[in-house]
């Protein structure tokens, strides 16, 4: 077992704080990874004693550098290595977790998807939901070289945007990152695979809910005020429409239920501060990585019946100093959509 370097009160859960996740994950993180960090190891890995690397020893130094986003040389200290290995088996460590761990990040099939519906219905009222949206920055510091106004972002840091949607558990469903965080929420997601899909009629195509007499609704998932109003994707009301006890009561069912996505981001990046740090001149297309592997083990944590750690999410909002953004598109069959669920949860 590798050993915790802080002194625990418990060591399992001095373990689980250390490397934010609990042992019997560790294990299966390790499974899932050994043939390939067995089966092509560098001539570097050895420890101070000149001893090659166990799988183990390399799990544990990649998962402590991405959870707590401390240098290399630091992390390096804690497990007596040079920050070479430390660099080396991180790299090796996300590329094969990238290849390996793929099942635990993909859109759920039709059976699993009716359940995730019924969870958002009966936690937040909301027929037919599939899950929340939203997106945050990675900052990072970039080259003089590479400087560009496309990654520079509205406040002036160079970024790069991850966008994820979750189910009721927080676990991520869909994923799409590599774009530019100077970029707008709404371009950022018609960028994507997941519009793509929408649009064409190919995802959240499943079964129209029947409501009541005379209302009825088609899947979708619900954002924030900076995504577009579309038939499958529902925001709030605006502030200077909320007249109505039918737009307040809807907005607060709706707030409660896009909560999910706010919480999801701050836990990811929380537990994997390395995403929460200034990457300090990262490779533009080894970052995408990066984050894909955080996710991946955010999702992994909760698929192996784990516990996201509470104690390491951010404590405020993860996307702290930027200004909340606005998009005034508005499909009217959007609107149509979220007004027959306005007129849902008010009867209920």
């Amino acid at each position: 077992m590798v050993k915790c370097l802080l002194i625990p009160s418990n060591e399992e859960e001095g373990f689980k704080y250390f490397f934010r996740v609990a042992k019997k994950t560790f294990d299966y993180i390790c499974s899932l990874v050994r043939e390939d960090l067995v089966s092509r190891p560098p001539s570097g890995l050895i420890n101070i004693e000149g001893r090659l690397l166990s799988v183990e020893k390399q799990v544990a130094i990649a998962l402590r550098r991405l959870a707590s986003g401390e240098s290399q040389v630091s992390v390096g200290a804690s497990f007596g290595v040079g920050q070479s290995t430390v660099s080396q088996v991180t790299w090796r460590f996300i590329e094969a977790l990238e290849e390996r761990a793929k099942h635990h990040l993909k859109w759920p099939n039709s059976d699993r998807m009716e359940q995730i519906k019924l969870k958002f219905e009966a936690l937040f009222g909301l027929p037919n939901c599939c899950g929340a949206i939203d997106s945050t920055h990675i900052i990072m510091t970039l080259p003089a070289v590479e400087t560009s106004d496309d990654w520079c972002d509205q406040e002036s840091n160079y970024s790069m945007f991850l966008q994820g949607i979750v189910d009721h558990e927080m676990r991520f469903l869909d994923i799409v990152t590599g774009w530019p965080g100077g970029m707008s929420v709404s371009r950022l997601l018609k960028c994507s695979g997941f519009f793509r899909l929408c649009e064409a009629g190919d995802r959240l195509n499943g079964s129209i809910r029947t409501l009541s007499e005379g209302l009825e609704t088609r899947e979708f998932i619900i954002g924030g005020g900076a995504y577009p109003l579309l038939p499958w994707l529902i925001t709030p009301y605006e502030n200077n429409n909320l007249s109505s006890s039918m737009c307040t009561n809807f907005n607060a069912k709706h707030e409660d239920a896009r909560s999910l996505g706010v919480r999801a981001f701050s836990q990811l990046k929380g537990s994997w501060r390395i995403l929460n740090k200034v990457m300090w001149r990262p490779d533009k297309r080894k970052l995408p990585s990066i984050i894909l592997v955080c996710c991946l083990l955010h999702n992994i944590i909760i698929d192996n019946g784990d516990q996201l750690h509470p104690d390491v999410a951010l404590s405020g909002h993860h996307d702290s100093g930027y200004g909340e953004q606005c998009c005034k598109q508005i499909d009217p069959m959007g609107e149509t959509v979220r007004e027959t669920l306005a007129k849902y949860l008010l009867q209920k």
